[in-house]
């Protein structure tokens, strides 16, 4: 779930009416942002009309994407904001794909808040990019307090998101984002890293990785693995890394592919819980022993890993503290409050379960 770098600083500054800007007097409509800015000037230094400037606001068709990309950056660089009309006591929770077992966890985390806030949780999935379904579109005209979306926001969504006025926070971001976009994320790296300093610890010197596409989050989980092995004077193997996707199928395929070599590794650690699952059922199909035989270390620590045979050591992700800190972020811009830093990354802990074990041949 992602490998951002916490970034703190003050947030950024919001450019006035200095000299030599149209004046505001008879522009029309205030917004959120500095007292100066109307609808109307938005239009006149965008070059468009005011009723096409509504149109972007209102997240409505009729209006080119370069019109539309011009007057969202204006609105964004003037820190303009529509006043807020009959906004719903909601905050939205956006997943891409609600099937994995991690969801329900972050589902929990925003409740927590949500519920002390006495404020309502409305959960959608927009699917990927490249399907139909639900939209923006959709969510902008639901006018939620604020938004939360899982792993990622595509760029011309967070520009609808503006010019709404509608706060939002990444949780756990699968891609660098820019300074100015709120993330929540956890500490992937050291997590890597610790996983792989507790195999070699106990003896293990063929680790293998299982690890997952180019997000953020996976490249970094990687790179706390490579970390551990240079620190500890062991090379990487390109041929114990198997990059693939995040699901007990895919770690099932590249275990029975890396544990049937004659020269098989003694450890594996997989980018997340899910391939993990797959781990074991290769193992066992090839007659290999958890922990005896082949020691495993996941990511996540999901509930339902404690509950495996044996029960699997993990890297612990605090999922719903995650998204409890997200979600109070989310409402502090909605309350308009400036912050000491936009981005925040939650520690994460190795926990020892019956799933390692020192290498039988050193």
């Amino acid at each position: 779930m992602a490998g951002q770098q916490a970034r703190a600083g003050e947030r950024a500054t919001v450019p006035d009416n200095r000299a030599g800007q149209p004046s505001t007097e008879g522009h029309g409509e205030r917004g959120e942002g500095p007292a100066s800015v109307t609808i109307a000037y938005i239009a006149e230094s965008a070059g468009v009309s005011v009723p096409t400037v509504s149109k972007v606001l209102n997240g409505r068709s009729g209006v080119s994407d370069e019109t539309r990309a011009r007057v969202e950056q204006l609105i964004h660089q003037h820190g303009y904001r529509k006043p807020p009309k009959n906004r719903s006591n909601l905050v939205e929770l956006v997943f891409r794909e609600l099937e994995s077992m991690w969801a329900v966890e972050i589902i929990r985390g925003v409740e927590r808040v949500a519920r002390k806030n006495r404020i309502g949780v409305l959960v959608s999935e927009f699917g990927l990019h490249d399907t139909s379904g639900t939209t923006i579109e959709d969510t902008v005209g639901r006018r939620p307090r604020c938004v939360l979306s899982v792993a990622q926001l595509s760029e011309a969504e967070r520009g609808q998101l503006r010019a709404r006025g509608i706060p939002f926070v990444v949780f756990d971001p699968i891609e660098e984002l820019p300074d100015d976009v709120p993330f929540v994320g956890a500490t992937n790296w050291r997590g890597g890293q610790a996983a792989t300093r507790h195999l070699i610890g106990l003896g293990h010197r063929r680790i293998a990785m299982i690890s997952g596409p180019d997000h953020a989050f996976c490249l970094a989980r990687l790179s706390g693995y490579t970390s551990a092995l240079a620190e500890a004077g062991l090379p990487t193997e390109p041929r114990l890394v198997v990059r693939t996707q995040l699901t007990r199928e895919h770690g099932y395929e590249a275990a029975r592919e890396l544990l049937s070599r004659p020269d098989r590794p003694t450890a594996v650690f997989t980018a997340n819980d899910m391939q993990a699952v797959g781990v074991y059922q290769a193992a066992r199909e090839l007659g290999l022993r958890v922990p005896d035989d082949l020691s495993v270390v996941g990511f996540d620590d999901v509930p339902a890993v404690a509950w495996m045979d044996p029960p699997l050591t993990t890297v612990h992700q605090p999922l719903a503290e995650m998204a409890s800190a997200a979600t109070e972020l989310a409402l502090a811009l909605g309350r308009g409050e400036e912050l000491s830093q936009v981005g925040l990354e939650i520690a994460t802990t190795l926990t020892l379960r019956e799933s390692t074990a020192p290498p039988k041949e050193q």
